[in-house]
């Protein structure tokens, strides 16, 4: 059934979960209690590297108050020598990462538990516990973790038949870039880094997990994935995911960093070992130091162009920090780098390196922000150098419909043109500038992804509706769901209740992540939808005793198809749903889908900045974000998307970053120390909404979320040289950086 009328779709609506969060009801992870409880702490490595020979824990055993204690022997051992995976997650190295075994891989990392009857017993526990370590050498940044001479972390992991710290590798080609270069008329190489940054969402992990004298296990968690807790901690523990329900709590923000669990499998253990309930909940400082950032990066980037504006080359290089076990987002880097734009010759490569910091995690659009960076400050200073306007030069390469990308794909009918033409004639990039001020572009590019998603669409006896599906609400999929089962039904959106539901309360649905939510929730939810209104037609057909092709369902209502079918009068949803009882029973359906058809989100960022030149202050003065979202289902929160991934792409261009100390530690990890940006850092974050429909989906819907995160760097980047007149080519740029560079001129 297609939407036509789009009396809700499209509309700004009361959010469902909105008041239960502004007046505190809404219950997250660490609100969860239960009679009988018990809390747990985790032991964490005092070392970077060190191996482990031996733990005891018969002094804390023997504490009173304790309950349970636990090491890597609890959990299930992936062997090393074949890839276990689930999702994008290896449990090779979930196993190692969750808890340590041969060695602590670095600062923070998990080594025992306890369960206590409280706080502070389980600490006091932990602190009795005896490990004795072999300190190794240690290395935290990548240029020293892939220097031949440079400690080796895992001696599986194996380069040119050597051990190494390169633990993957991943290639694009495209045409012929060394033919490319010969043609082109300018070419500009250039390189970068950037820092890790953490994902900073505001509630950190916690978990209460139950597990009932018959074996049955209950996990209550926020993350951005039920049925990810579930599986993930049954492979850990060898519980069988039948005997594992895991509920969905209300989530604090996620970016990525929640499609990972950390807690949920020791709490478990801790819980089965002890008979009593176990909670845990990760302190801040804990978040920084074990939970994953994204990767800091070493990239080279080489473009050509002719002297008319055409790329002809494009080369680039990109080295991602995994952490201290494999798995740094290289497919984002290498195969979003390029691909905004309509380049015949190109060559991308990216590797995984692992170093002694926590294990990266995904952080929205992993990857595509580092390769962004670099690829959009050389296309500036190509623009620079062949003396265009860097928007015309975007314009003149854009990908579109028919463009061949360097990571596989034709691209479909696509809005990235569109982007930068409302840019060009949007007022911010007429608008003038004064002294040390500046203003730069950028473009990026995110794949978007579907996967497998359910939802049960149920018509109340009242005649209202629940909607259950199985997907972590973080962007505001229940608002975007109510607006499409109103519009499909011809119904009040206020009539439409949404639920996210549990692990034994609805199909199987893949992460909240990968910007796929909305995309493929709105498909499962239409075809449920489209169920549940053939079964009403039925219905009407029952009482009116005719064949249902006489019925039609138009503006919440059951009407005869025409005069031929009878003169009835039109029944409403509430009526049918009142003799349900009497005409077959309950209404609703459900649909469990594997959704295909998601193509990829393109946006054009323009930011002004100011520089203080006595301070080194980088100051954002407006910036506006273009991006074609194919259908706003909800504008508010396409637009709190766009404008949440500019704020964090801002800090992460000009203050946010991990900062080491000389023993391999984390020496910011608090948000006193780790600098991310607060509302007087920004001023309003404007957005452009550009809706060029997805022609694979009901609803036209493409991924929103995680695009908004991939042009900051580099417009802030280019900003700040249009001010100054100077490139830099590391973030963050800090103050102190800034007055560095100053200063060095």
């Amino acid at each position: 059934m297609n939407v036509i009328s789009n009396k809700w779709i499209g509309q700004r609506t009361i959010r469902p979960d909105g008041a239960d969060k502004v007046t505190g009801r809404a219950a997250y992870g660490a609100d969860t209690v239960m009679p009988g409880m018990i809390w747990a702490r985790v032991l964490r490595s005092p070392h970077a590297h060190a191996r482990i020979l031996r733990i005891d824990t018969s002094k804390a055993e023997a504490l009173p108050g304790v309950k349970a204690v636990m090491t890597a022997k609890d959990v299930v051992e992936f062997p090393l020598d074949k890839s276990v995976m689930l999702g994008i997650q290896d449990m090779r190295w979930m196993c190692r990462n969750v808890m340590a075994r041969e060695k602590a891989l670095f600062h923070g990392h998990p080594v025992a538990a306890v369960a206590a009857t409280t706080e502070a017993i389980a600490a006091e526990a932990c602190a009795l516990i005896e490990v004795e370590y072999e300190v190794l050498p240690w290395v935290i940044e990548i240029e020293d973790a892939i220097k031949p001479d440079a400690p080796i972390l895992h001696d599986f992991i194996k380069l040119d038949g050597k051990p190494s710290n390169i633990a993957g590798k991943l290639e694009h080609k495209l045409g012929d870039v060394d033919a490319g270069f010969a043609q082109a008329d300018v070419v500009i190489e250039r390189e970068f880094k950037t820092r890790p940054v953490h994902q900073g969402y505001i509630e950190s992990h916690a978990c209460l997990v139950s597990v009932s004298p018959d074996g049955k296990a209950t996990i209550w968690s926020s993350s951005q994935g039920q049925f990810m807790v579930r599986a993930m901690s049954a492979y850990l523990t060898g519980i069988p995911q039948s005997d594992i329900r895991a509920i969905p709590a209300e989530i604090g923000g996620g970016f990525g960093g929640k499609t990972i669990i950390y807690l949920e499998p020791l709490a478990l253990i801790l819980a089965r070992k002890s008979g009593r309930p176990v909670k845990m909940i990760m302190s801040r400082e804990e978040v920084f130091r074990a939970s994953g950032p994204t990767s800091g990066s070493m990239s080279k980037v080489k473009i050509g162009a002719t002297k008319d504006g055409k790329i002809v080359a494009a080369q680039g290089t990109f080295y991602l920090q995994a952490g201290a076990l494999p798995g740094s987002p290289i497919r984002g880097a290498a195969g979003c780098a390029f691909a905004p734009y309509d380049i015949p010759n190109v060559h991308s490569l990216g590797f995984d390196v692992v170093s002694n910091r926590s294990k990266v995690a995904a952080y929205r659009a992993p990857g595509a922000p580092i390769g962004a960076y670099a690829v959009e400050c050389v296309v500036d200073e190509i623009a620079e150098a062949l003396k265009m306007d860097p928007l015309e030069l975007r314009l003149k390469n854009a990908a579109k419909q028919g463009t061949k990308a360097a990571h596989g794909p034709v691209y479909p009918r696509i809005g990235f043109v569109e982007t930068i033409e409302a840019a060009l004639a949007h007022p911010h990039y007429k608008a003038p500038l004064g002294k040390h001020q500046g203003r730069g572009v950028a473009s990026g590019f995110w794949f978007n992804a579907g996967g497998e998603s359910s939802a049960q669409v149920n018509v109340t006896e009242d005649g209202n509706v629940v909607v259950t599906t199985g997907h972590p609400d973080i962007g505001g999929s229940r608002a975007s769901t109510a607006n499409i089962t109103a519009e499909l039904l011809g119904i009040d959106y206020k009539r439409v209740s949404v639920l996210i539901g549990d692990t034994a309360t609805i199909g199987y649905s893949n992460l909240t992540g990968g910007s796929r939510v909305t995309f493929a929730s709105a498909m499962v939810v239409t075809q449920s939808t489209e169920k549940v209104i053939t079964t009403l037609r039925e219905r009407a057909a029952k009482i009116w005793k005719i064949d249902p092709e006489a019925v039609t369902w138009d503006d919440g209502e059951a009407r005869p198809a025409g005069d031929n079918a009878g003169k009835f009068p039109a029944l409403t949803l509430a009526e049918i749903a009142a003799k349900a009882s009497e005409t077959g029973g309950p209404i609703g359906a459900g649909v469990q889908l594997n959704t295909a058809g998601a193509e990829g989100g393109f946006a054009t960022h323009v930011c002004d900045v100011e520089v203080d030149l006595d301070l080194g202050i980088v100051r954002v003065l407006r910036y506006t974000s273009f991006q074609d979202v194919g259908r706003a289902i909800h504008p508010s929160y396409v637009e709190g998307q766009m404008q949440g991934g500019a704020a964090q792409g801002i800090g992460w261009a000009l203050s946010e970053e991990y900062i080491y100390d000389k023993k391999g530690r984390v020496d910011n990890a608090s948000f006193l120390d780790y600098r991310m940006p607060v509302c007087s850092d920004l001023p309003m974050l404007d957005t452009v909404i550009i809706e060029v429909p997805n022609p694979k989906h009901p609803q036209g819907v493409r991924g929103v979320g995680e695009v908004p995160l991939v042009p900051p760097l580099a417009a802030v980047s280019n900003a700040v040289y249009n001010a100054l007149g100077r490139r830099f080519y590391s973030l963050p740029m800090s103050p102190p950086r800034v007055l560095e560079v100053l200063e060095g001129a």
